[in-house]
């Protein structure tokens, strides 16, 4: 193998070939490689594509255009300079007349002058757009040295190396190595037994079961997922207005599982872009349309229906052409594209089928905006059907004994009899969920209850849970079951009050004509100037607290009808539970005793929680034309879900319903679901909108796609017929096919970005006129070639590429070297770049011990810097406040972490991870002195300095060198030299000086975050190894991918 990397070649040579530089001094000039990105960046704006604003006429960017007659003059005259116009005019010292004219600020250098001479005089010829034609493959090269080569992919590169007369960097150490093929598969480190087993492997083949191994871990699919997810725009909240939470993660879940089951890769996307047109489409198919639901919308009050469709229609074209083809469709909202053949039809044309959709303009400010699908697992199917089971039989055996019983109303009984006075013990909120008082949340409209809570519920299993905002409510409608206030009333009920979260101020609040209020804490937080009593400051948390308060404390006469609750808090968690009105009442007057006198005071309502000819008849009252039949079904109705279950012929009949009843509810309440894409039955037609805006159509289009490229076909293979109207399943398929040009070489090279850093195509992103050339073009597509040829397996590309020997070389390079190819295009040595910042954390919480690798579910909420939402949040938003979780939460890995996008989590930003507001192909990487303060001080990269000091402690041996050597394998897989044992040892003495002379120091240093010391050793050398551990924790090796 060959060991050094040799600098054998003229500095010349290597400026001028070094792919996005230019071509060689001398030879033939190539189009695509050396005057298009001349002619796109200078003279296209004006002579390109878009006839809308094509100047004088004239077009450079086909033959044709170039080479006609202009009333005697011609552009290009292929091998006469002096005859060619644009030579004329570049070179010409008369602001009148040169090109580009002086106020474009576009000027072009002399060597750009020198190529178009050249090319010129070699005959002008134009080349067909590179990306516009099918990938082809002519065999792998032949090299000088063979025995370098690994996979096919290392002929392409060590051929091109060898055309520049340089040779590979040696093969780096297995150390780095396993770690490098670690985070790039996982995004997380390999353990100290990871590699030992690595380096102890001594079969030819010990690389590779390495890789496989990595492949096969279920955190494989996490990493992978993080990256699409930047593509896909995935976030947890609707991006506008609010920004409320939405309940979307079912489908980074499913990215997760497609990468770990190796979906292929024409399945992967067929199911985002047509899932829901698939026969009989599976709950995974449905989950995956979900790429096309993570657009931001809005809810705003105001906001026009018309635009925010249009706008949702256009984000979803150019997000999907932008990730399988490449291309910045966008461009072509306005007018043409200025750069690619992409006219505003085309544009319309794909936005056509985009522009059907079923779900809202408006998304309500609701986590489940339509269309919306629960996802049940096998168990919750089979628990819910035996509980709907059982809830039937309990309602057969109600309706039998109800049957069976004489109903006496006490409003049409003797008057002696009437004027019986019954207590009363009115639950208005409890573990049944009595009919008509189901929550209706209006600004989370997500169920507010809390089953089985860690700290227990004292009236059963259910309480109520208040959270996530400013004035956030919950209002609880007593229409259809009204509440009449009894004599001697009280309102009573239990609270408690989180003790890592209190509110400012909560308050119970209702209405009976007028507005009833009873206020804890700070009244101007929730809005009130005023309240019928003021309760004092927020009680203590973290227990139930019992409370009693008469009605007529707070305004309340006997008889007075209820006709809301609404429960509120402010900035914290509040817990209500067994909310009820005790007292006594006449049972004559009392809507839940007398049948009669409920559907009187129901007349003219209009109630929610009953339907249909019921609903009809209720609302309509007790008049003269209604059937003893009709009577006698609403009057079942009453005695099933109204009357008090205690003056009920059949009340344990009642309780058994209601319970069994209830659990079908807490078994639903626990089967989460997500937004899904699907279209309107009748298609909305779809026009170009002239210059770009939402009411202004012009001509009419349908879907089909752009006429530069090859057209729809069947699933058969055959043109699609004219009478055939396209759908989103015929547009996948046309992604997918051989004759698509883009699709295969985009993903490959997004893949290849992934593994070294860049592309090889640099701009992953534009794979149009003004993108990057391929560094590698016949790599590339014979990259793009064998992917579909494999059936578009990913795990099988992302093998070829890690296990090539252009991976695994050594990342060292030569100052000469980096200063002519600082980007490292030809591979001449292996990739080095700085982790992404979710990896950055994951890979503190896991060297430290900390990771919760638990996978799925709703995004959690670590640790973040005080009041981050807040500045950003609306007075109803329920994500105004980030209220952090708490235990194992804090410490899942990042692609789970909550994203808001206008406030994302900074450990992400601050590292250059997108807002997920739209989409992301490539993030940079920036370097910044906030980054290493950030890794210094935060509070869960310091805490998990404290957790891995301790198990350097713990694990590492009892002598400094051995506990030395323990945190270097575990954190850089690699053992410390002797001069870095020197060095840190000495580190090690200063700290435990510096500790030892400031009292406290010691015990503060290592009670940063919420997880305790496990007091190891004392707090003295706890602290001291706890700020090494964040000293190597803060190296450059640490922060690296080497």
């Amino acid at each position: 193998m060959i060991r050094q990397s040799t600098f054998l070649f003229s500095c010349t040579a290597l400026v001028l070939t070094i792919p996005g530089l230019r071509a060689q001094a001398q030879g033939e000039i190539e189009f695509n490689r050396d005057v298009r990105p001349i002619l796109a960046a200078n003279c296209f704006e004006c002579h390109g594509f878009d006839a809308k604003t094509r100047k004088a006429d004239l077009r450079l960017d086909t033959p044709e255009g170039a080479y006609a007659d202009h009333t005697g003059s011609t552009a290009v005259k292929p091998g006469d300079l002096t005859q060619s116009e644009l030579w004329n005019r570049v070179t010409s010292g008369d602001a009148d007349v040169v090109m580009p004219p002086p106020e474009s600020k576009k000027s072009l250098t002399a060597a750009d002058k020198d190529i178009l001479r050249r090319w010129i005089e070699q005959g002008a010829q134009y080349q067909k757009h590179w990306a516009f034609e099918l990938p082809r493959t002519s065999g792998v090269p032949e090299v000088k040295n063979p025995e370098w080569v690994r996979t096919p992919v290392d002929a392409f590169i060590l051929s091109k190396l060898e055309q520049h007369m340089l040779v590979p960097q040696r093969e780096a150490d297995r150390e780095v190595l396993i770690r490098r093929v670690a985070f790039t598969l996982t995004g997380l480190p390999p353990t100290i037994a990871d590699v030992d087993e690595y380096l102890h492997d001594t079969a030819s083949d010990a690389y590779e079961k390495m890789v496989d191994r990595y492949l096969a871990s279920p955190h494989f699919g996490e990493e992978q997922a993080r990256q699409w997810l930047d593509v896909a725009r995935y976030a947890d909240t609707h991006g506008l207005h609010l920004d409320n939470e939405r309940e979307m993660w079912a489908y980074r879940d499913w990215v997760v599982k497609a990468f770990n089951q190796n979906l292929p890769f024409d399945e992967f996307s067929t199911w985002q872009i047509a899932g829901d047109l698939l026969p009989n489409p599976t709950q995974d198919q449905l989950t995956a349309t979900g790429f096309s639901r993570c657009n931001v919308t809005t809810g705003e009050g105001g906001a026009i229906a018309d635009e925010w469709l249009f706008r949702y229609a256009v984000d979803r074209t150019s997000t999907t052409m932008q990730t399988w083809m490449g291309l910045t469709a966008g461009c072509a909202v306005c007018h043409d594209h200025k750069y690619d053949p992409l006219t505003q039809r085309d544009f319309y044309s794909m936005y056509s089928f985009f522009y059907s959709t079923s779900d809202p303009a408006m998304d309500g400010n609701v986590n489940n905006t339509n269309p919306f699908v629960k996802l049940p697992t096998a168990e919750q199917k089979a628990a819910l059907a035996a509980a709907q089971q059982k809830a039937d039989s309990a309602k057969k055996a109600l309706e039998s004994s109800l049957a069976a019983a004489e109903y006496f109303d006490p409003a049409n009984l003797a008057a002696e009899s009437a004027a019986d006075m019954i207590s009363v013990n009115d639950i208005i909120i409890d573990d049944t969920f009595p009919l008509g008082t189901r929550t209706r949340n209006t600004s989370r409209n997500e169920t507010t209850w809390r089953l089985d809570p860690e700290f227990g519920a004292k009236s059963g299993r259910r309480v109520i849970e208040l959270a996530y905002g400013s004035r956030y409510d919950l209002n609880i409608d007593f229409t259809l079951i009204p509440v009449i206030a009894p004599n001697d009333g009280k309102l009573e009920f239990r609270l408690r009050i989180d003790s890592f979260s209190p509110p400012t101020a909560f308050a119970v609040q209702y209405n009976d004509g007028e507005t009833h209020r009873i206020v804890w804490g700070d009244k101007s937080t929730l809005g009130f100037d005023s309240a019928h009593a003021e309760l004092g400051p927020i009680p203590a948390g973290g227990e139930w607290i019992d409370v009693s308060i008469p009605l007529e404390t707070i305004g309340t006469k006997v008889g007075a009808r209820l006709t809301s609750m609404v429960l509120i808090e402010n900035g914290g968690k509040v817990w209500f539970d067994d909310l009820r009105i005790v007292g006594t009442t006449d049972r004559a007057r009392d809507p839940l005793s007398s049948f009669q006198r409920w559907w009187e005071m129901s007349k003219g309502s209009n109630p929610t929680g009953i339907s249909g000819e019921l609903h009809k008849l209720l609302v309509a009252g007790p008049e003269d034309s209604v059937t003893a039949e009709q009577r006698a079904a609403l009057l079942r109705f009453w005695q099933q879900n109204i009357q008090r279950i205690s003056e009920s012929p059949a009340s344990q009949q009642r309780t058994a319903a209601a319970l069994a009843q209830q659990e079908v509810e807490d078994i639903n309440g626990t089967i989460h679901g997500t937004m899904v894409f699907n279209d309107l039955q009748t298609p909305r037609d779809a026009f170009v909108m002239q210059r770009g805006q939402y009411d202004k159509p012009g001509e009419k289009v349908e879907p089909r796609v752009p006429t530069a490229f090859p057209p729809l076909h069947t699933a058969e293979g055959q043109p699609l017929p004219a009478d055939q109207r396209a759908n989103r399943l015929d547009l996948a398929r046309w992604f997918l096919s051989a004759d698509n040009p883009l699709t295969s070489r985009v993903t490959v090279n997004r893949v290849w970005q992934q593994m070294f850093g860049l592309g090889l195509v640099k701009t992953s992103d534009d794979f149009g006129t003004r993108g990057d050339l391929p560094s590698h073009p016949e790599l590339l597509d014979w990259l793009a070639v064998h992917f579909r040829e494999s059936g578009w397996n990913m795990k099988q590309l992302y093998r070829l590429l890690i296990t090539s020997a252009t991976f695994r070389q050594d990342s060292a390079t030569s100052h000469e070297l980096y200063q002519l190819d600082p980007e490292n295009r030809l591979l001449a040595h292996g990739p080095r770049l700085r982790l992404d910042g979710e990896q950055l954390r994951d890979n503190v919480l896991a060297v430290s011990g900390l990771l919760n690798s638990a996978m799925g579910g709703r995004g959690v909420m670590p640790y973040q810097p005080p009041d981050i939402w807040e500045p950003v949040g609306y007075e109803n938003s329920n994500t105004r406040f980030y209220m952090q979780d708490h235990g194992p939460d804090l410490y899942r890995r990042s692609l789970y972490c909550f994203i808001k996008r206008t406030a994302p989590p900074p450990f992400m930003t601050n590292f250059d991870g997108p807002n997920r507001e739209q989409f992301c192909a490539r993030r940079e990487r920036s370097n910044t002195p906030l980054q290493a303060l950030q890794l210094m001080n935060d509070i869960q990269h310091f805490e998990a300095a404290r957790a891995l000091a301790e198990r350097v402690l713990a694990e590492g041996g009892t002598d400094t060198e051995s506990r030395l050597e323990f945190l270097y394998r575990t954190v850089l897989s690699r053992k410390p030299s002797a001069e870095e044992i020197r060095i840190v040892s000495e580190a090690l003495a200063t700290q435990l000086s510096l500790f030892a002379a400031e009292e406290g120091a010691a015990t503060k240093a290592i009670n940063v975050g919420e997880s305790k010391p496990g007091n190891v050793a004392a707090d003295l050398a706890t602290a001291a190894w706890t700020m090494i551990a964040n000293l190597v924790l803060n190296l450059d090796e640490t922060v690296v991918r080497n």
